[in-house]
């Protein structure tokens, strides 16, 4: 039987032999694409890194402040017109008004402009040394107000022993003139400081010094002190009792403050006293002086020496600009050859004890800058250096404990601490 099969002539056969090169390609795409696949995805997938990345930097915002002091005839206009519109400067005169007329803005005085890109922001303006007027922008509107100044304040004891005056004693302690005149103020109802200063006499002063941007500004208020004189010890200390304002009393709780002051003026000097018969350097005549005339120089302030009212105020060929003042039934005061009057005195008016109410000049028949300072009692001329008047209120009953208390530290300062236990804290000096 014949069949078409034919058995392979060997025991094992060779498979067929595939070629290399294809394969090497397979395995090289293959590479390829897992190396770049993660690359061509990342390149698809947002980036959390764009997200992230800080935001293009904003312009720098350019601020300048302007220091200066107000210039003699210096308006609103002329300080702020470079910034504001005319009609802006009629609205913030308009709406200062009742808060601080721009019309009193005064040479010398301190102001600040602050600039943001050019643009106004805010004017500071010192009224004095205790308030400041302030004008703000917020761009499109102006606001006035008016605040008090903020100090950072030290209490430093100051002392001194006068030679000559207590100005010159002020000052050889490298103090200014301002400490010399508070310090007087306070004791101005016991002691003259032209008529009863000694070589000798000395003070002490608890003071607060005043800074600003941590750079000096002068006083602030003395919180006690003690002046000898002649040989007796005046004491003061500051105290608010109740509702009343702060005021100056003793170490037993009395006032310093009397009805009326020793002298209308601070320093000077008496070229003329109290006297009956005196011949008159113009009028060749001898003739009554019943006054004390004091030497100063032209403009030096006068001061009322008590609460009152003026009953005439005019100037004439023998007295010269003068202003008559009643204190109450019994007392009048004069005051004769001012230079001029303070602003606002009138007849009518009440002034304060303490208020200036003039200045020094020679109008009049007067040889040079004087004030004749004359006083009455019932109608009758008398001595002003010999009038003794009654003290103000002394420290309430309920705030006594409160004072003592208060002023202990200071007396620890200004003096030996045995001086509270000579006083009986409860008992009162009135009895």
């Amino acid at each position: 039987m014949q069949n078409d099969f034919n058995p392979p002539t060997s025991s094992a056969s060779a498979p067929p032999r595939r070629p290399m090169i294809p394969l090497l390609l397979a395995a090289v795409c293959l590479a390829l694409c897992i190396v770049t696949i993660p690359l061509f995805f990342r390149d698809l997938t947002p980036s959390t890194e764009a997200h992230t990345a800080a935001p293009p930097a904003l312009p720098e915002v350019r601020r300048e402040t302007i220091h200066a002091t107000i210039e003699n005839g210096a308006t609103v206009s002329a300080l702020l017109g470079k910034w504001l519109t005319p009609a802006q400067i009629t609205e913030l005169a308009a709406m200062s008004k009742p808060v601080f007329p721009l019309v009193r803005i005064a040479a010398g005085q301190p102001y600040n402009i602050s600039l943001i890109d050019d643009r106004f922001d805010r004017f500071e303006y010192d009224i004095d040394s205790e308030e400041q007027f302030i004008v703000t922008s917020d761009g499109e509107t102006l606001n006035v107000s008016r605040t008090p100044i903020v100090y950072e304040t030290r209490s430093e004891l100051v002392e001194g022993t006068i030679q000559s005056s207590l100005f010159e004693a002020v000052t050889a302690v490298g103090e200014s003139a301002e400490l010399a005149m508070n310090l007087a103020d306070i004791f101005a109802w016991d002691i003259d400081f032209i008529l009863d200063i000694r070589s000798g006499d000395a003070f002490k002063v608890l003071v607060e010094r005043r800074f600003r941007d941590d750079k000096p500004a002068g006083y602030g208020r003395i919180l006690g002190a003690t002046f000898t004189n002649q040989g007796q010890t005046y004491r003061a200390y500051l105290f608010k009792d109740g509702e009343h304002s702060a005021s100056y009393y003793d170490e037993g709780g009395e006032s310093v403050r009397k009805m009326f002051l020793k002298a209308p003026l601070s320093f000077s000097r008496i070229s003329s006293g109290f006297t009956m018969k005196r011949f008159h350097p113009i009028t060749k005549t001898w003739k009554s002086h019943p006054a004390i005339d004091y030497a100063a120089p032209t403009g030096t302030p006068i001061k009322a020496v008590g609460d009152g009212t003026i009953v005439k105020i005019g100037k004439d060929r023998s007295n010269g600009r003068h202003i008559k003042l009643r204190h109450n039934g019994t007392y009048q005061t004069l005051y004769l050859h001012m230079n001029a009057f303070a602003r606002g005195m009138k007849q009518g008016k009440k002034v304060s004890q303490g208020q200036i109410i003039g200045y020094v000049g020679s109008t009049g028949l007067a040889t040079g800058p004087h004030l004749c300072f004359r006083m009455y009692k019932n109608g009758t001329p008398v001595n002003p250096a010999k009038v003794r008047a009654r003290s103000a209120e002394p420290v309430s009953d309920a705030a006594r404990p409160q004072f003592f208390a208060a002023i202990e530290p200071i007396v620890n300062r200004l003096e030996s601490p045995t001086l509270l236990a000579r006083h009986d804290p409860m008992e009162s000096p009135r009895q």
